[in-house]
């Protein structure tokens, strides 16, 4: 590692349009020399933090959750939604009932999505189906009852899919616990806190201002990015209303409520909980 004054931090955004207003926010205002920018879907962001490839960044919350001694979160920031997040479906040629012993295609791009709808397969619905983790776009119209698509893979198949019903599972979450869901957090790795810390300080900041500055701005904001899926600039701007960037008490209880979802299936361990929330020292929500 360089010396304080040399530090270099690596920092991980999800390249999905539900980071837009962030995303394009830091493009375009932030310049400093020794921060890197470091793009990825969120199943690679979450092997580049575990490995020490980027410091800090937007992860699944599921990587958080399954390695928390690694990680603390930096206060004030998420990928959510307090209901349809609009990104995130289970598409299926049956109702969800149904699904019971049956093959289901699971995108490979988000352990937390993955997580979540066997929560809402299996705990809510009762049902166990036959998953099969692979690419949701090449494989939609072959023989799977269902197949989960997320992100902007899932914004694509919206208005050409095949299946009968498209299950937001945003909204089911919501339904079912009466809480949002934070489909990620940006985590960072325990010693990049501990040896630059007035750095991370800075990072964070910035960060925050680009979450106000780019909900502010989200007309233009789908200017920039509306055409990479491509969609209208009216969709886009519906579609970003309804994803939040914050991380209040709300989606913390969330968080916890998940996670203690995560612990009684023992797909984490109970040191999942706690939380370990950074705040540097100001209020963020």
């Amino acid at each position: 590692m360089k010396k304080s004054n040399e530090a270099f931090a690596r920092i991980g955004m999800v390249k999905y349009l539900n980071t837009a207003p962030i995303h394009e926010k830091w493009k375009s205002t932030v310049q400093h020399d020794n921060w890197q920018l470091v793009e990825g879907a969120p199943a690679v962001l979450n092997r580049q933090l575990a490995e020490g490839q980027i410091d800090l960044g937007f992860v699944s919350s599921y990587e958080y959750a399954a390695h928390p001694k690694r990680y603390k979160i930096l206060s004030g920031l998420s990928i959510s939604a307090n209901g349809p997040v609009g990104s995130v479906f289970l598409f299926s040629h049956v109702p969800m009932e149904h699904l019971d012993a049956v093959p289901v295609l699971l995108s490979s791009h988000s352990e937390t999505s993955v997580s979540l709808v066997k929560i809402i397969l299996e705990d809510f619905y009762h049902v166990h189906p036959k998953y099969v983790a692979g690419d949701v776009l090449a494989a939609e119209g072959k023989e799977y009852k269902a197949l989960l698509a997320i992100g902007d893979d899932a914004l694509r198949l919206v208005d050409k899919a095949t299946y009968l019903y498209q299950f937001d599972l945003g909204d089911i979450w919501k339904r079912e616990t009466g809480l949002p869901f934070v489909f990620s957090v940006c985590a960072v790795r325990e010693e990049f806190c501990e040896l630059h810390s007035e750095m991370l300080v800075e990072i964070h900041r910035e960060l925050l201002r680009c979450r106000d500055e780019g909900k502010n701005d989200l007309k233009a904001i789908c200017q920039l990015s509306a055409s990479r899926i491509p969609m209208s600039e009216k969709r886009c701007y519906e579609y970003l209303v309804a994803i939040e960037h914050d991380l209040n008490a709300q989606k913390r209880k969330a968080l916890e409520t998940f996670f203690s979802f995560l612990i009684r299936r023992g797909e984490v361990g109970q040191d999942a909980l706690p939380l370990k929330i950074i705040s540097n020292l100001y209020t963020s929500i």
